[in-house]
């Protein structure tokens, strides 16, 4: 059999509008092809037959699909990103709309009986468990008016969906600031940001500037404008396109027979498999968080606010604008952590090849450069390799640029399937190309975690298995987990300079540990801020979400929202992520718990072979609480959480 070649993007820049509209055309009328086929099909065509079918379609599908997502956030080019969007929604409308067609239902419903799938393997009766099920959550079962509302709710929530995400990505702000505003920043980013012709620096939104505003600058005025102007990002563009997306979920869950769109959603992930409590059980789990998180918080947000009033002996309160430059200053004043000083060691071009290997060796693959046509300039794409056979192919877009995705995330590209399709991934991050702060260093390796995940996952026969295929809220534990390692004082001398080329010494790697622990309550505090507005938005519906947002953050911390901003119009994890934003806090297997099977050695051998064997290969192809309990030989638990939220 001949190996499978990955995908060739256009080499031609005038290719690409040709691309985002021929390839999707392709997949449609293949998909056309192979439903007809199923539909018509008759008793000579056994179960496994028509399961492969299924996988057929839904292989081109799930390509087609991500690769214009992909480019609709990616792409430099303005015309480019709108064309891939109109195909991202006839896509994803076609995808929706074939789980309401009652032919493709029969087709399948036909075998689903303990005689005609008695000759099915593991794989395949899962593909057709998850399958029926998803016929009845598209609404096939529903007359032909409520069949007919839940396409056009459907349709229209990824309408909202992408312009949601467009007005964020487009939303980039800027304020102007006199060069004395920027005391306390480093002198690279100092000497980065000139004065203008009108005597003022402009600062923006993108991470490279706002990261090191919220942590560094000493002046409160500078950190509170540009936090706020962040806030503001997408607003009043995405005021009502997020009302009418959190009516339109609403309704269509309701019409489908569940409670919410939090009781819809959760119905498919580990929070709901577990519990089998619908939407209650992430108001529950908040509730869980907030008892553990609440004391450790509550005794560390008076020091963060007696450290505020050094430098304002007026201020009467800590806001999210202070926040993190205040953890800097405790950190080095009471750790003796200069956040700066860490800072000076981490330089991207220093990082990338450090994470490529520390990742090479903890899982037994090397990364191949590869000089092929991508969206950007910017891209840098490798082979991933073992044993000189390729595995996969990864592209990394790593910096800012206008129109582009402005967070840190990892995209799929190919669903892997053995012998057919490499898996391809991508991640689109916002790094600065000079200095990194280390929590970017934290979030590269983080994001990188979903990246190996996707292509060592990516050897399956079934698409909807492949790569991070499980549960959305155990998706995040083998990201968390990558995490360790940048803390490792190992690991980071293997790539980390001084400004005499010395990597950063182990004692300073050790007081950031230990400093990293202040505060962790509090952080814990500020993304509970956000889950609980993720999940309170969908399920109350209030009428003002500006009141109600505000409202969500100022009950869960201590640390204050900046009062009468609009941060739910930029909140991008609105779309995805819906009423789930709690997967961020979700640990049902604590790194700490996985990373038991590591011993004293991160860059062990044997336990990373293990855990990528168990955990990371595969992909979907199991429930994620079996795949927990099987690698440590046990159930998921809430103790290890709370332990490490004591310190």
């Amino acid at each position: 059999m001949t190996a499978p070649a990955p995908l060739d993007f256009p080499i031609d820049p005038e290719g690409w509008l040709a691309f985002v509209t021929e390839r999707p055309a392709t997949a449609v009328a293949l998909v056309a092809d192979i439903d007809a086929r199923l539909a018509s099909a008759g008793a000579e065509v056994d179960a496994a037959a028509r399961l492969a079918l299924w996988n057929d379609a839904d292989l081109a599908l799930r390509q087609a699909t991500s690769e214009v997502y992909l480019l609709s956030e990616s792409h430099p080019d303005a015309a480019v990103r709108e064309a891939a969007e109109e195909q991202v929604q006839r896509l994803e409308a076609l995808s929706a709309g074939r789980l309401l067609d009652r032919d493709l239902f029969a087709a399948l419903s036909a075998v689903d009986s303990a005689e005609a799938s008695a000759g099915l393997d593991h794989d395949e009766r899962r593909l057709l468990t998850e399958a029926i099920r998803d016929f009845r959550r598209g609404g096939v079962d529903l007359d032909d008016a409520a069949r007919e509302r839940v396409r056009e709710l459907t349709d229209r929530d990824t309408e909202l969906s992408l312009e949601f995400s467009r007005n964020i990505r487009d939303g980039r702000r800027e304020i102007r600031v006199a060069p004395d505003a920027l005391a306390g920043l480093p002198q690279d980013f100092i000497n980065e940001h000139p004065p203008g012709e009108d005597g003022l620096v402009v600062l923006t939104t993108d991470y490279p500037d706002l990261m090191p505003v919220r942590e560094y600058a000493t002046d409160r005025a500078t950190r509170t404008a540009l936090v706020a102007a962040y806030n503001e990002l997408a607003w009043p563009a995405n005021d009502a396109v997020l009302a009418e997306l959190l009516r339109v979920r609403a309704e269509r869950a309701h019409l489908l027979g569940y409670g919410s769109w939090a009781d819809y959603e959760t119905e498919t992930l580990m929070i709901g498999r577990v519990t089998r409590s619908g939407g209650a059980a992430i108001a529950d789990f908040l509730g869980r968080l907030d008892e553990a998180s609440g004391p450790a918080a509550d005794a560390e947000y008076p020091l963060l606010l007696e450290r505020l009033r050094q430098d304002d002996p007026e201020a009467t309160e800590v806001t999210v604008a202070d926040f993190f430059y205040l953890l800097s200053a405790l950190r080095r004043e009471r750790h003796d952590v200069d956040a700066q000083l860490v800072r000076s060691y981490f330089t991207f071009e220093r990082v990338l090849p450090g994470l490529l290997a520390t990742t090479g060796r903890l899982f037994d693959v090397t990364y191949v450069p590869v000089d092929v046509a991508t969206w950007h300039p910017d891209v840098h794409s490798y082979d991933v390799v073992r044993g000189g056979e390729p595995l996969g192919r990864i592209h990394l877009d790593l910096h800012p640029r206008e129109g582009k995705y402005t967070h840190a995330a990892c995209f799929g590209l190919a669903p892997g399937i053995t012998g057919r399709v490499l898996p391809e991934s991508s991640l689109l991050c916002n790094f600065a190309r000079g200095f990194m702060t280390h929590d970017e260093v934290v979030t590269f390796f983080h994001e990188f975690g979903h990246l190996v995940h996707d292509i060592l996952g990516g050897d399956q026969r079934i698409a909807r298995f492949s790569g991070v295929a499980t549960e959305w809220d155990f998706v995040e534990a083998p990201s968390q987990l990558l995490e360790e390692w940048a803390w490792d004082a190992e690991v980071l001398a293997s790539f980390t300079a001084g400004p005499d080329g010395e990597p950063i010494p182990a004692e300073l790697v050790e007081k950031m540990a230990v400093a990293d622990g202040f505060g962790r309550a509090l952080e814990v505090r500020r993304q509970l801020g956000h889950a609980n507005v993720s999940y309170h938005l969908h399920v109350d519906l209030p009428d003002d979400l500006q009141a109600a947002t505000e409202h969500w953050y100022t009950v869960t911390s201590p640390v204050a929202p900046l009062r009468g901003l609009h941060p739910y119009a930029g909140f991008g994890h609105l779309t995805g992520y819906g009423a789930c934003y709690y997967t961020y806090q979700w640990r049902p297997v604590s790194p700490r718990d996985l990373l038991s099977s590591f011993g004293a050695d991160l860059l062990a051998a044997a336990g990373a072979t293990r855990y990528r064997r168990e955990i990371l290969e595969p992909g979907g192809s199991r429930d994620a609480a079996d795949l927990v309990e099987g690698f440590l030989g046990r159930a998921y638990g809430f103790d290890a959480y709370r332990e490490w939220l004591a310190g």
